[in-house]
Order: structure tokens, then sequence, then C-alpha cells
């Protein structure tokens, strides 16, 4: 029996479009394979002005009311596709509680308030889905939500900002300074014109909160995440990581570590030979290690309007889908997730760009009882960049304390992989 689900969209920027195209786009294939018909009844809009031209292509109705939406009875599912914390938090609160499902791509506001607002789901026998939150076109959510159900995972990092990694490429690849190669990002539209929430690491760290929800069934503040962005990476970093068989990452990692989480968000040197350093420009990438799978990878586009729209259409199927089978999975996670103890640093390999040496660095670090892995002394012995053997934290810490009274330390990176 064919059945039509009312959709209400909140916002029509570039996410909503995609989402209105691909609808159509997909109509007949989800008729054929569902019996469902989405329709979408209203769209809120702050000008229904500024979006005439856009509500006649599509044939949308516009609404610059949110309770237009909330009273209708016939609008089964809310989509919110306006951004930031508020009035997101509240309207999505209050979708929730007049028994409408909700669909999001709010990481922002998912990563602070995820479970507050999945426990007004539940208490309203709704469901609230966010694929669209991590990774753009991946679907990463649902696979941790239900192919690791019989699975331990005990690590999962990605590359998660699109921005970043479209910078770090074009640092390596054209030979570019930070501040020119911000500056291409922003001409082509992939960084903002302030580029904090990317370039400092809070996007990706937003993002890993969720991800460890899922993967890890603990919560995390954003206290608990070591963040640090990619301001200070320069071609000279860029050269001798390439030098030493690396490539620089803008890594999202958590592990657990004898209980505890170690969560952070962080430039890192990544092997040349690893699946992760050959992911490139806007491509995201989540990299899973798991007891019984192992190793596994998920690649795709991380940001854009179709990619983002795609997972969000994927919700919303499955919600439809559940409100005609209801053994369905009402929720992504659950509501009631403990914290968790959060490990602070982990054992690693360092890489040190170094300059005015006042001492023979290779005694020094023999003495240090330091084994480079890699070293390359810079013209006439002013300074040197080098890779260390591992490290626990209380040997890095001696170590720099060491070099900080001989030496100017310019770069300190972590050398992620086992």
């Amino acid at each position: 029996m064919d059945k039509e689900v009312k959709i209400a969209v909140l916002g029509l920027g570039v996410v909503a479009n995609g989402l209105v195209e691909n609808l159509t786009a997909a109509k007949e294939k989800i008729k054929q394979q569902t019996g469902l018909t989405f329709s979408i009844a209203k769209v809120l809009v702050r000008s229904k002005e500024n979006k005439k031209k856009q509500a006649e292509k599509h044939q949308l109705v516009l609404t610059t009311e949110f309770d237009e939406i909330l009273e209708d009875s016939d609008i089964a599912i809310v989509v919110e596709l306006i951004g930031g914390i508020h009035p997101a938090k509240e309207w999505i609160a209050q979708a929730l509680q007049h028994k409408k499902h909700v669909v999001t791509a709010n990481k922002d506001l998912i990563a602070q308030f995820g479970n507050e607002l999945t426990a007004i789901a539940e208490e309203n026998n709704v469901s609230l889905f966010y694929e669209a939150s991590v990774a753009g076109g991946i679907p990463i959510l649902q696979t941790l939500n239900s192919s690791f159900i019989a699975d331990e995972i005990t690590e999962i990092q990605g590359i998660l900002n699109g921005t970043t990694n479209f910078m770090l490429t074009q640092m390596t690849e054209a030979e570019i300074s930070y501040d020119e190669v911000l500056k291409t990002a922003q001409s082509a539209g992939f960084a903002e014109s302030d580029p904090t929430n990317d370039v400092d690491g809070w996007d990706a760290a937003y993002k890993l909160m969720i991800l460890v929800r899922l993967a890890f069934s603990k919560d995390l503040s954003l206290n608990d995440v070591q963040i640090k962005g990619i301001r200070e990476i320069t071609q000279t970093d860029i050269f001798y990581a390439q030098k030493f068989g690396y490539q620089i990452k803008l890594l999202a990692q958590a592990e657990k570590v004898s209980g505890e989480i170690y969560a952070a968000v962080s430039p890192v040197l990544i092997s040349q030979t690893h699946p992760l350093a050959l992911v490139k420009n806007e491509m995201n990438a989540v990299f899973i290690e798991s007891e019984a799978i192992g190793s596994s990878m998920l690649y795709g586009p991380g940001a854009g309007a179709s990619p983002t729209a795609a997972s969000v259409v994927t919700d919303i199927l499955k919600i439809a889908q559940n409100m005609i089978d209801s053994s369905q999975a009402l929720q992504m996670s659950t509501s009631d997730l403990p914290s968790c103890k959060i490990h602070e640093e982990m054992t690693s390999s360092y890489y040190l760009l170094l300059s005015d040496c006042k001492v023979d660095l290779p005694a020094f670090l023999e003495k240090q009882q330091i084994t480079p892995v890699f070293f390359k002394q810079q013209p006439k012995n002013t300074g040197a960049a080098f890779i260390t053997n591992q490290l626990t934290v209380e040997q890095k810490n001696s170590l720099l304390e060491q070099l900080q009274q001989v030496s100017h330390i310019k770069q300190i990176l972590s050398v992620w992989g086992k």
C-alpha cells in the first residue's frame, strides 16, 4: 500500500536545496522500492520574499512561523537545516514534544545536546536521526550503530574536516603557505570568511564527540578533547614530513586505554603508506579498529549540498519505514550515556623542528637517551628536524624541558600510528 509522508524543512540554504533536489530525483525509485511518497508540506524561512524564486521553482509552501509547522498534524517529520544552537535546539525539542520525528545535520547541537534531545525523543516515542552531522555523505553513524553491535571498537580515527584537509593537501601539492591556501579555500567556497571553527579544530572535535558516543557508548564534553588546529603548520613542516615519509593531516582520534578514553584533534604525521594519508582535498574518511573485524575504513565526500542531503534523505527513509514497521530502531543512540575517565596523553613518537641550537644536537640527544628515527641537520648546524623514538609523556616533557635550554622549539607534532 502506498503511503504519503509529509515533511517540514527548517531553512532553505544550500543543503536544504540539495534535499529538495535529491527527493525530487529519487521520488520514483523510492516509491518503487518502499511504496512511500514524500512531499514537503512547509519550509520555514526568515523572509518569504528572499526565497520566492526557489519556492516557485520547486513549488514549495513557505512560512515564517514555526508554530504553523507544530500545529500541522499532517507533518510527520521535521528536518532541521538552519544550523547553530539557538533557536535550532528549542525548535527540535518542540517538534519532538509534538510527536514529530526529527532529522538534523547540526553537528554542534548534537555534540553538545544530543543526549538531552534524544531523551525528549524517547519520552515521546519518536525518532531523532543525525547521520549528516558527521562526514557528510559517508554513512558512518548508522554503520557504528548497527554493523558493530557484535564487535568491540577499540580505536576510531578520522579526517573529518574537509576545509583543513583541502588546505593541507594544497600546501603539500602546490607548495604554498598557510595564508595563501586559506585565501584559496575561501575563494573556492571551502572555508568561511571566519575560518576559526575549521582551522582551530572545533568542527572536527564536535564530530569526534558524536563518533565516541556511538563507538564507545560514552559521553564526552568539549573539555575532554585535546584540540589543536593547523594555523602553525608551515611549508618547512610539510617539507620535512614528506622527506621522512609522512603526510600531515588534521586527525580526530579516540582510543580506549585501560578503561579510559583518549580523545584528541590535532595535526599529526601519518605514514604515506597508510590509507588515511591518501585522503585528499575536501574528502573525509573514518578508520576503525575493532576486535572482530580488525581494520576498516569508510571514505567519501565530507561536505557539499548533495552528499549531505543524501544522508538526510537516508534518515528520512529510515524513519518513514519505522512508521510502517515498528521493529526498526527509534534512535541512533541511547540518551542515558555515562561520562568516562579521560586519558590525558598517549605514548608517541614526535616530530620536532628546532632552530638556534647552541649544542651538538646528535650528542645532546644521545645523552638524553633519545634515538631519532629520522634526523636532518639544517645548514650551518643552526637547527634540525627529527622524529624521536616512542616516548612516554614523562620522557617527552623531560626532553622538551632540556631542549628549551639549548634551542628554540619551532614545532612539535605527534606521529600517529603503531
